[in-house]
């Protein structure tokens, strides 16, 4: 034998590598190559659905941040109205108080400057009447003593001065 003859492969067997091989690629693509493809598009297509889920979830948390940006956005508007209108009702109220306290004083005023007023004019009065009770009483006095000078209605006017002053 030749040692080439053991190195070159003889024509049936080429044959029949050949025929087998084409009826392993038959029987592959017939019964292996369609569950191994079928498999590859579900393992895709579960893929895909998971990579479209996460957009849709990654959408609805932008949405979610989005709303609860504008619910916060309004909730914080909503609170400074509310300070606005509590400031407004308190300046209000106090401006209220001030006028009230303020027509409440004038009123007290005007009632004080009236008392004063008919106060003064009673003591006015009075002493009007006592200055006339002196007077008549000191010409009862001049005109019972008959006094005879000028010095002694003068001694007399100032004694009687006196004891009504104390």
């Amino acid at each position: 034998m030749d040692s080439m003859q053991l190195v070159t492969p003889a024509i049936g067997l080429m044959f029949w590598t050949v025929v087998i091989f084409l009826l392993l690629l038959i029987l592959l693509k017939k019964f292996a190559w369609k569950p191994i493809l079928k498999a590859v598009d579900d393992r895709n297509n579960s893929i895909k659905e998971a990579l479209s889920s996460a957009e849709k979830a990654k959408l609805e948390m932008k949405q979610l941040s989005a709303d609860n940006d504008k619910i916060l956005n309004e909730a914080r508007i909503q609170r400074e109205t509310i300070i606005k209108e509590a400031r407004d009702i308190k300046n209000k109220t106090i401006a209220d108080a001030k006028s009230k306290a303020s027509i409440e004083d004038e009123k007290i005023i005007s009632s004080a400057k009236e008392q004063i007023k008919n106060e003064k004019m009673k003591a006015m009065m009075e002493l009007k009447n006592e200055v006339a009770d002196i007077s008549i009483q000191m010409a009862e006095k001049i005109i019972k003593t008959k006094l005879k000078d000028a010095k002694s209605q003068k001694k007399l006017i100032e004694e009687d001065l006196k004891k009504q002053m104390n």
